[in-house]
């Protein structure tokens, strides 16, 4: 019996420590394919290169680097650079928090979505920024076995905190040891909305949009929540976004038929 095929993907890049950090997470598993952009794609959420072409440079033996978005790598790899369609696609480890709002934005969790649509499990990582990406390895490890042994499919969004302020010394793959794992729904993830207007060398205007997050975690059992405390967050995710009571607007479009007749106010 073949071992399980894990492909790896990140939206930071194919060089990213962090992509290194979550292939060895998955190694001791199963077959390991690594399919990655070759520059940052952060924000590219489930962008995928329908009118260009893309390119892949093996860049040594099982790492592949793509011209393209997380999703482009993802079905490439999924499609034609793997020898099988694979059993569990991985994404990350972002350096930064992927919460709320975030998922619809992130490539991070794009990968891991695109993952699952091509019919594998997926599991898309993220950490604090001031955190090492290899306090990852054993909450990674944890959940990839339990993903591939379980009959059904899950994507899940998982955010890890600053566990290593808290523990100076030990080391990254340690800090998470015995730690519980808390299930969690998305939570709100305001940012500060500004478009700041600066000109270059030429005195041409340009625009730079979107500012910090406010503070988060006022909600118990949200991901903001969660990690804000201090615990490791699992979002599981479904891809139907259709409001779950349609009933509002049914009620809005009772009775209602398509015109194009403007009625007074």
């Amino acid at each position: 019996m073949s071992r399980p095929l894990i492909l790896v993907t990140n939206d930071d890049g194919v060089l990213a420590p962090s992509l290194a950090a979550l292939a060895e997470a998955v190694q001791v598993l199963g077959e390991v394919v690594v399919c990655a952009p070759d520059t940052e794609r952060s924000g590219s959420s489930h962008a995928i290169s329908l009118h260009t072409h893309l390119r892949a440079d093996e860049i040594r033996p099982g790492w592949f680097s793509v011209n393209g978005t997380p999703v482009d790598c993802v079905y490439l790899a999924s499609l034609h650079l793997c020898e099988r369609r694979p059993d569990l696609v991985v994404s990350g480890v972002n350096p930064g928090y992927n919460l709320g709002s975030d998922v619809f934005y992130s490539g991070t969790v794009g990968g891991a979505a695109e993952g699952f649509i091509r019919g594998a499990s997926a599991l898309a990582v993220s950490v604090h920024a001031r955190e090492s990406p290899r306090v990852t390895v054993p909450i990674v490890r944890t959940l990839a076995r339990l993903l591939l042994a379980q009959p059904g499919r899950s994507l899940l969004n998982v955010n890890v905190p600053w566990l290593s302020e808290k523990r100076p010394g030990v080391a990254p793959e340690a800090i998470a040891d015995g730690m519980p794992l808390y299930v969690t729904r998305l939570g709100a993830r305001p940012y500060v909305e500004q478009v700041e207007r600066r000109h270059d060398p030429r005195g041409q205007a340009y625009f730079w949009i979107g500012g910090p997050p406010h503070d988060i975690g006022d909600n118990e059992g949200e991901d903001t929540w969660a990690v804000k405390h201090g615990h490791i967050s699992v979002t599981p995710l479904v891809l139907d976004i259709t409001a779950p009571d349609l009933g509002p607007c049914r009620q809005l479009l009772a009775n209602v038929t398509v015109s194009d007749v403007q009625t007074s106010a």
